[in-house]
């Protein structure tokens, strides 16, 4: 049984303006979306597993779900309070994988262990289901550092959607690149892989990450 049995809403595509980049189907890991002539995205909803990682993929934005979708997180992201340079308080984004990540961030806060009060937490479909359209939205907002968890890849992946904590790192020369468009250091984003057993130790990896946003400074996108 997969992890989203109980949602039954398909993606939506606005194929008005797809460029038949062909990202979502190539990133697809069930092999839900075929392909006509053109290279323009032909839905199976019957195969779809809901995880967000053709959301994820598309540059264009042109993919959602009727719960989930781009712009939903993206006002998310913009209804956090992000203190000035002046209050001298770094503000941490983490967008997390809600299968592994999530769960062991609450188990964490569970057992009462304590973690850095400068971080707030999205929770995302799979780590493969993140845009980088919410990366550089967070950090043109000011934001100092942006944290992303998920299950672990590799051979003996944990992760939920078979491949999707691999996808992001398909997608890191696109984070590269933004940061650098907005002369940010790489270190202000990082990529990190729980298990659900691995909330002992969560909350001194936030703390690490925390450390070293605070030795960069504060983001000079940040509004005085």
């Amino acid at each position: 049984m997969h992890p989203r049995w109980g949602d039954i809403s398909p993606p939506t595509f606005n194929l008005q303006r797809c460029t038949q980049c062909k990202r979502c189907t190539e990133e697809c890991p069930f092999g839900t979306l075929d392909e006509d002539e053109k290279c323009t995205p032909k839905p199976n909803p019957g195969r779809c597993r809901r995880c967000g990682i053709c959301l994820g993929a598309c540059p264009e934005r042109i993919i959602s779900y009727a719960d989930y979708s781009v712009d939903m997180v993206v006002r998310m992201i913009k209804a956090i309070e992000v203190p000035d340079e002046f209050e001298e308080k770094p503000r941490i984004l983490i967008l997390l994988c809600e299968n592994d990540a999530y769960p062991a961030l609450e188990l964490a806060g569970f057992h009462r262990l304590r973690y850095s009060s400068y971080v707030r937490a999205i929770s995302v479909r799979c780590l493969g289901a993140i845009n980088v359209v919410w990366l550089s939205d967070a950090l043109a907002r000011g934001f100092d550092g942006i944290l992303l968890l998920g299950c672990k890849p590799g051979e003996q992946t944990q992760c939920h959607y078979t491949r999707g904590s691999d996808l992001l790192a398909t997608r890191s020369e696109n984070v590269k690149q933004k940061l650098k468009q907005l002369a940010l250091e790489d270190e202000r984003v990082r990529v990190e892989h729980v298990a659900l057993s691995d909330y002992l130790t969560l909350p001194a990896l936030i703390d690490g990450f925390v450390k070293r946003i605070e030795d960069l400074g504060p983001n000079p996108f940040k509004e005085s």
